[in-house]
């Protein structure tokens, strides 16, 4: 019994400092997360400390099984630099909304001819209609005064359609005569047909929120700022939210960035531009020469171009736009690659991390691309490392015993995934976040590799959105992958369970392997699942809670669209479907709809009476009241974000999923 304790010391230990002291702190202090980092750091180099000296160099031999120790060896300390960064950024934190406010009182006071002008870009290359109409209606109704404001549409693609609708609205048509440099030029070709003194970029599917400028303008007061950036939000789902059947409960996959890296990245000073739902000053693009060109992620080299110049990216963490996330896996990847690769391209410019003048150490290794370089080769190595045990017999290290093993690594396992939970409580589970990881690790590696070799060799490819997109398809090259990869480390394990079959011979790794084993195949198999792609709704409904009336009914509004309201009726109400209405919403001019059906939902377990009833109202909106519709929907008012991780109702969906209609019935 005292040996246990004494091997499980290191992790009670950790675990009690999280649980006595961490959970009590406050996430946004500069002190309580500089300490839990620290404490975290520590406890992985004592894990890397021990696996060097008692688990590497003692290793006999010089053959392929000695080459494979180091070279995970290797890949942990890649991991480690990685996460070394992590923690850095994550030991700060800074919210800005209370400076935007004293910013705003004193920017807004001056005299409204004094306000500076503001362009705002819209570049578009092959976006349909009903995704360009709600970014043009939207920017067109950014609280601001009329005369400061022009709304540009950058088309890429010189689309007659769209330029009489500009026109129809009252935004600006733009075009060249070529595609060069992709959006960044594009831009470029914007700057020299606009004067504004500040840029605010949206890309064809984010829509601004009203108050966008009222929020992010005031903080160019401050001479030295060059870009202000906001989070992206959205108001559908993404395709690994819809694939594992957890619209409802799990959140998309860039709240981690936008939600918490980002605005740590801001304390240190070492923000960057995301592109769209940014406003950037125009002395400063040219200062710098306009957007460059040099990497298919203008953005990101922007800011660092900006930062030899002496500019700087500051991060406001409010919601202050929507906009439509990947819709498919096709889009979804597209997107990724892109960004991996123009990361890895930032390596090999002049005005990169590595060679762009006027960067500090501190900053060139802070926008060093480590994580798209680093992360996919750990989890490939974590996800191979029990199959190739089973078949080869080479262990992953020189082993002693089990004891060793818990007393080292399971206390950083346990200090990391507190550290999450303390620190992203509503954006981290451990089983989901690594089948996420491990679902894109299979197409995204082979880019981290030609972006090596060749990383101008991919040009810039626009992610597929809106009504023309709707290639959903099952991922058969990712899914035979995983399949492989399962099969290999369930067939290796049940080969060496039976004696008269094992490759290996009974050791205390043995009972460590089986384990991995096991973790790796439920990973690999939730990560299966998001190859199978579930239709993504064209129309997403937006949650809402507001009256709303129509034939003379009160109700209220529980989910609208730009075609379709559905309405909670009062008990005991009488309605008749198939009848065309006036509907009245707060913000919207009277129309009229269609009342197609009326559903109801059981309250309680009686089903004869307190059944809640809710009318479907259709309706096709033009003109004003459209535009009202879309202002009402997507500049403000509403929100789709999973404010609250609930892990029973992840691991329902997940189930759920798995076994389908079986399970729904039971």
């Amino acid at each position: 019994m005292v040996q246990y304790l004494v091997v499980l010391a290191p992790t009670f230990l950790v675990a009690a400092f999280f649980l006595i002291f961490v959970q009590g702190w406050s996430r946004y202090q500069t002190w309580t997360r500089t300490v839990t980092c620290a404490i975290v750091f520590a406890v992985a180099v004592r894990y890397l400390w021990w696996r060097l000296t008692d688990t590497v160099l003692p290793y006999p031999g010089d053959g392929l099984d000695f080459y494979w120790v180091w070279f995970l060896y290797g890949i942990e300390l890649l991991a480690f630099f990685d996460i070394t960064l992590f923690l850095i950024i994550m030991s700060r934190y800074v919210d800005r909304s209370a400076q935007a406010d004293a910013l705003a009182s004193d920017f807004f006071r001056r005299p409204r001819q004094e306000l500076p002008t503001v362009d705002v870009f819209i570049p578009t290359y092959n976006e349909p209609l009903d995704v360009l109409e709600r970014t043009i209606i939207g920017a067109l109704g950014l609280h601001y005064p009329g005369e400061k404001l022009k709304v540009y549409v950058l088309d890429d693609q010189r689309r007659d359609w769209l330029r009489r609708f500009c026109e129809e609205k009252g935004a600006i048509h733009v075009t060249r005569p070529d595609n060069a440099h992709a959006k960044a030029g594009n831009m470029n070709n914007g700057l020299t047909v606009s004067d504004g003194e500040f840029i605010a970029v949206f890309d064809a599917d984010f829509v601004a929120h009203r108050n966008f400028l009222r929020r992010t303008l005031p903080f160019f007061t401050d001479p030295g700022i060059g870009i202000v950036q906001t989070p992206q939000h959205f108001f559908n789902r993404d395709p690994v939210q819809i694939n594992l059947g957890l619209e409802r409960s799990w959140p998309d996959e860039q709240r981690l960035f936008f939600d918490e890296m980002a605005a740590s990245r801001d304390a240190w000073d070492i923000s960057f531009c995301c592109g769209s739902c940014s406003i950037t000053r125009r002395a400063a693009l040219e200062a710098i020469g306009g957007f460059p060109t040099e990497s298919i992620t203008e953005d990101l080299l922007t800011t660092l171009t900006m930062l030899n110049r002496g500019y700087k990216t500051r991060y406001l963490n409010e919601r202050l736009s929507i906009g439509l996330a990947a819709e498919n896996l096709k889009g979804y990847f597209v997107q990724r690659q892109r960004w991996c690769q123009g990361g890895i391209q930032t390596l090999f410019v002049h005005n990169g991390p590595l060679r762009g003048p006027g960067l500090s150490l501190f900053q060139r290794i802070m926008f060093l691309p480590v994580s798209w370089l680093v992360q996919y080769f750990v989890r490939l190595a974590i996800l191979i490392v029990p199959a190739v045990y089973f078949w080869t017999g080479y262990p992953p290290l020189f082993f002693t015993e089990v004891a060793d093993l818990v007393s080292h690594q399971l206390p950083v396992l346990v200090a990391y995934f507190l550290l999450m939970h303390w620190i992203t409580p509503t954006r981290y589970l451990p089983v989901v976040s690594s089948a996420v990881g491990a679902f894109s690790t299979f197409r995204m590696l082979p880019t981290v590799i030609s972006s090596l070799i060749r990383p101008f060799g991919r040009p810039f490819r626009v992610t597929p959105k809106g009504s023309s997109n709707v290639d959903n398809k099952f991922d058969g090259y990712t899914f035979a992958c995983l399949a492989i990869l399962i099969a290999a480390t369930a067939l290796g394990l049940v080969i060496n369970i039976i004696p008269e079959w094992a490759r290996i011979p009974p050791g205390e790794f043995s009972p460590v392997a089986i384990y991995w084993a096991l973790v790796n195949v439920v990973v690999l198999m939730i990560a299966a699942l998001i190859c199978f792609e579930k239709t993504n709704p064209a129309s997403e409904s937006l949650r809402a809670d507001e009256p709303a009336r129509f034939g003379g009914i009160a109700g209220r509004a529980v989910s609208l669209t730009l075609g379709k309201a559905v309405v909670e009726i009062p008990i005991g109400t009488d309605v008749e479907t198939g009848k065309v209405v006036e509907v009245t919403l707060h913000g919207v001019e009277p129309f009229e709809a269609e009342l197609r059906v009326v559903t109801r939902r059981t309250q309680g377990r009686r089903r004869d009476t307190g059944a809640l009833k809710y009318g479907h109202l259709h309706y096709d909106l033009t003109g004003a009241a459209r535009d009202q519709m879309i202002i009402k929907l997507y500049t403000g008012d509403y929100s789709q974000d999973i404010e609250e991780l609930r892990r029973r109702t992840v691991a329902a969906g997940l189930f759920s999923r798995t076994f389908g209609p079986a399970y729904q019935r039971a």
